[in-house]
């Protein structure tokens, strides 16, 4: 499948979930976190998130540099009045995975399978584009062997908890069809924080 290099970055509670408690806005964990979530938008041409993930933490996916915005949703259904469509930024791509190409002011309307979206932005030109959840999308993803770099925040002061709060790759006990094989390519702990950060880059071949 021809498509851009993809990375990911998520935030981890202690328990390895992915969400925050309630469906409140997860934000990000610390200030260090938030300044490694700008660094990695400015390595993107495309910003990538689910619609709950959008819609949960309000986001608007800016960045100096006006990167692609691109939600994902499978009803295809966006509120009109949420922050991203009166944010400035870079253009908005919006994409029903299982249903029709969603219509809103501002933005351009994409209908079909993932798979075929991340071909159609390399074929429009991006080359590098950056998920930042939810779930959902991380595990679509891993699915498609489409993620090239993941990024994760140990979050070690919080606990989220929850049966069925999704981790890295969907819910518990939702095993990927086969194994992916990751290399660590960073670590730092940070013990004033109780958080680590650590990457890892996908082993092809």
């Amino acid at each position: 499948m021809t498509r851009p290099q993809i990375s990911l970055n998520l935030a981890l509670s202690a328990d390895g979930r992915i969400t925050s408690p309630a469906g409140r806005p997860s934000g990000w964990t610390s200030q260090r976190d938030h300044r490694r979530l700008l660094q990695l938008r400015q390595a993107a041409e495309a910003l990538i998130v689910g619609r709950g993930t959008l819609e949960a933490d309000r986001m608007t996916l800016g960045a100096p540099h006006r990167p692609w915005r691109c939600v994902v949703s499978r009803s295809g259904r966006f509120d009109p009045g949420h922050p991203l469509f009166s944010s400035p930024g870079g253009p908005i791509h919006l994409l029903a995975t299982a249903a029709a190409a969603p219509s809103i002011k501002g933005a351009e309307g994409h209908a079909g399978s993932l798979a075929d979206f991340l071909a159609e932005l390399h074929r429009r030109g991006i080359r590098r584009l950056h998920c930042e959840g939810g779930g959902g999308l991380a595990r679509a993803l891993a699915e498609l062997d489409a993620l090239d770099q993941v990024h994760l925040t140990w979050a070690g002061h919080t606990l989220f908890g929850g049966r069925e709060n999704p981790g890295l790759t969907g819910p518990p006990g939702d095993f990927l069809p086969a194994s992916l094989r990751y290399e660590l390519a960073d670590f730092e702990a940070d013990p004033s924080s109780g958080e680590c950060f650590l990457s890892y880059r996908r082993l092809r071949g």
